[in-house]
This record gives C-alpha cells, structure tokens and sequence, in this order.
C-alpha cells in the first residue's frame, strides 16, 4: 500500500492509501430495514430488563431508582431524537464518532468513538456475568466456562456473516421480549404498593419510606437506571450494512426507543411491586427471583422455570448485539486510522474479524472479575462521555451548518438535545457517588487511549475513510464559496 501525506488540518495529518486498502475493509450492504433496526435497538438493551437495573434498589430505594429513571428517559429519548437527525446526516459505521468528527474535528471525533468503545468492549462482560448467574440458577453450572462458550459462539456467529448474525438476533429478541410479558402477567396478581417501600429509610439527608436513602440515592441511582436503556445508541453504527439509511436509521431508532420505554415501566413497576424492593437490591438474576419470592410464588414454579430458560434470550440478545455494536466502532476508528488499521481488516464474508476478535477477547477477560454491578460503572462511564459529545455535536452542527441536507429533523431542535446534553452530564457525575475507584480504572484506559492518538494515530489518520471524507467535502465547499 502506497502512502503520502496529503493535508495537515486540525493538528491532524491525513494520508492517502490506494484503492486495495478499502478491498479489504468492507462490509455486506443492504443487509438491514428499519425492522430488522428497531429489533437491533432493543436487542442492545434488553438485557437491561431482566438485571442490572435492581443494583438501584440498593442505591436510592424504589422512589429514588424511578426517579432515576424518569430522568435517564427523558435524557435518552430527546438523544435518539438527535441521533434520528444526525443519522440521517452521516451514515456511516462510525455513528457518533462519524457526528463529533463532523462538528469537533479529529480530536472531538476520536474522544467519542473511544468512549463508545470503552462501553462497547465492558457492556458484553457485565452481560456474561448475569448470563452466569442465570445459567448457575438454571443448571447449576456458572462463572467462567460459561463466559467462555458464549463469547466462543456469538463471536463464531459474527465471524459469518452479518445478515444471518442480525436476523438471529431479531429472533432471540422476540423471544425474550415473550419472557418479559410473561414476567409482567405473572407478577402482576401479587403486586402490592408496600412492597415498593420494604426498605427501611436511612438516617440520610431526606430520607424516608419513598427515599430511604435519601436525596442523593436519586443521584446514585442514576447509573443503574442507565442499564434499562445503555446501547440504543449503537444503532447508527450499522449504517453502512442498512437499507435506505437516511430513512431507515432514523425509525429503527425511534421505534426501538418506545419499545424500550415501555418494558422499563412495567419491570420497575411489577417486579419490586410483587417480590418487595428489599429482595430485588442484590440480586444477580432479579426476575428469577421476584417469582420464587415468599410474596410471589413463594419457591420453584413452571413459571420462574419458564422465565429462567426463555428470560436467559434477553441476556443473549444484548450480549450478541453489542458485539456487533463493538466490532463496527472499532472497524470504523481502524479504517479511519484512528486504531491500528489492522484491526479493520474484513474476511471473505465481509466481516471485521480482528474487530470482532480483539475485543471480545478483553471483554471475556474483564467477565472474570465477576463484578456485574461495577462494569455496569465502567460502561456507564464511557457512555455518558460519548452522550455529552454527541448531543453537543447536534448542537453544533445546527448552529454551524444550519443548510447541511437533513432527511430527518429532530422534534425541537436544540431545545431537544440541549435537554439531553445537561442531563448527560447530570449522569457522568452520578458514577463517581457509587464507586470512584471503578470510573478510575475506566478513566485510565480512556487516557492510554487518547495518549496514543495525540502521540501516533493523529498523525497517520486515512484521507479517503467515509467520516473522514466529510472533512473534505466541507472544505471543498468552502474553498469554493471563498472563490464565488
């Protein structure tokens, strides 16, 4: 591969690379419509239903995880209404580090696609350790020979092929989605508005039987209600393997959201509602064992049987997708050399394998602590990063470059993401009140990552890659007007 620089902009350099680069980095188009989408977009979060989300009881009680939650929607569903505009803007499988590339440069773009990384590579971890508890529930076998085999098959099935990789996630989704329902109709008969408050108040600031831990159980909280909706944000990344992206990206997005809504209302509602808030708090398999508590089921029933054996798809669903969602970042940071371009590499069924590879390899590693609750943190932390970022980036972008083409346009403009902006960072902050030592170590390796962009990859970045190829466009533009 010949290679000469071309441009320095933005304390960045670009070279350009011949024709055989992109031979070997490209993905199966077409391969997606908005359905398969909105599948996807649920599939990334669903897992956040059946656990993770209850660690909240334990930090803000009922009242305090609901209000979390309120919050939290209200951050992400004004964000998927930016994102629906910026997708349809730049689809590409760079998603937000294709928009911060547009609005802030190189160094806004990298920061992003990082972060989104660092989400990306912990979420699946978090997942495989419930995975593991659900499975030591159900056959009495966990920890890490599980971890292993399902990060070994669901890598396997990314390896190929991305059509039948999306098409099997839509169908463990439906499944899980069933489970969920028949979780919420089971539960239901045994709800009872005392259980939401079985959590004996603290001597904190405004404590009581609603807040038992007071004011800043609120704030605490917030990371935990994250998980009913962490990763719906990974649905632009599929861009580049999507049908009609200007208008498929954006209904799958939004679609998926609603769904999303719906299923964190019934779960926080019904489960505390019918087993008490005190016995979900710290639970590694919370649907599980709402069922078989003393004010449900009272012990092993075909239902709780049911739920751990056809509930365990909701945990697949997210841990498989998000392997997607992590393999298409880096492919896209790597083909824009941002990462080692090494790890772009396509194989013969068009998909990333080092991408896929690398990764899961650090996820399943990270699965051994056995830590669900504190990779959710590390998550969570690079994902408020990039949701900081990326509404800032709509922001921008408005402002900037208001004539830009925009196939979708999102219901209230600025107003929308701006709301979405300052509750991102509401939520960057909350991490710190739960363990500051965790968001530390994430904090760690998001600095040895951004130390290698300013020190080597900014200035070996790809002239031609798609996001970058913006960069051009805009400046030839410019170059124009200047002469007009």
């Amino acid at each position: 591969m010949s290679e000469e620089t071309v441009v320095h902009v933005h304390g960045a350099d670009y070279e350009k690379v011949d024709a055989a680069y992109f031979q070997h980095r490209q993905l199966k188009k077409g391969a997606a419509g908005w359905v398969l989408l909105a599948g996807l977009g649920v599939a990334y979060v669903i897992s956040g239903d059946f656990a993770g989300w209850n660690f909240g009881l334990g930090q803000g009680g009922w009242g305090g995880l609901l209000i979390a939650t309120v919050l939290m929607a209200t951050m992400y569903t004004a964000m998927v209404f930016s994102l629906a505009e910026l997708s349809s803007m730049i689809p590409t499988a760079g998603g937000g580090y294709g928009f911060a590339r547009r609005a802030f440069g190189p160094v806004g773009g990298f920061l992003t696609g990082t972060a989104i990384l660092l989400e990306y590579a912990i979420a699946p971890a978090a997942i495989a350790v419930f995975i593991g508890a659900y499975m030591e529930s159900l056959i009495g076998i966990g920890g890490w020979p599980v971890y292993l085999v399902f990060y070994l098959v669901f890598v396997g099935i990314h390896l190929y092929g991305v059509g039948e990789a999306l098409k099997l996630i839509f169908v463990i989704t439906a499944v899980a989605a069933t489970a969920l329902l028949v979780f919420v109709i089971a539960m239901i008969p045994h709800f009872s508005v005392d259980n939401l408050f079985d959590i004996p108040p603290t001597d904190a600031l405004g404590a009581s039987a609603f807040l038992p831990f007071g004011y800043l159980g609120i704030w605490a909280a917030i990371p935990f209600a994250i998980w009913f909706f962490l990763a719906i944000e990974g649905v632009p990344l599929a861009a580049e393997e999507t049908q009609d992206p200007t208008k498929n990206l954006p209904k799958g997005l939004i679609v998926g959201m609603l769904i999303l809504l719906l299923f964190a209302a019934l779960i926080l509602v019904v489960g505390p509602g019918g087993a008490g808030s005190s016995t979900l708090m710290a639970s590694g398999n919370p649907l599980i064992d709402a069922l078989e508590s003393e004010t449900a089921f009272g012990g092993r029933t075909w239902v709780s049987g049911f739920i751990n054996l056809v509930g365990l798809a909701g945990l697949i669903a997210s841990f498989f997708s998000i392997i997607f969602a992590y393999s298409r970042q880096v492919f896209a940071l790597s083909r824009a050399g941002y990462l080692p371009r090494v790890l772009s590499l396509t194989g013969s069924r068009k998909t990333p394998w080092i991408a896929l590879v690398v990764p899961g390899t650090l996820g399943f590693a990270l699965s051994l602590t056995g830590e669900g609750d504190l990779l959710i943190l590390m998550a969570v932390f690079g994902a408020t990063i990039s949701y900081i970022l990326m509404t800032a980036s709509h922001i921008v972008l408005r402002r900037r470059e208001p004539d830009l083409a925009r196939p979708y346009r999102t219901p209230g403009g600025t107003v929308t993401s701006s709301i979405a902006l300052v509750l991102a960072c509401v939520a960057f902050v909350a991490g710190f009140l739960v363990n500051p030592m965790v968001v530390l170590y994430a904090a760690i390796f998001y600095a040895v990552m951004a130390a290698y962009f300013f020190f080597y990859s900014r200035h070996h970045l790809v002239a031609q890659a798609p996001e970058e190829e913006f960069e051009a466009i805009k400046r030839a533009e410019a170059e124009l007007a200047g002469v007009a």
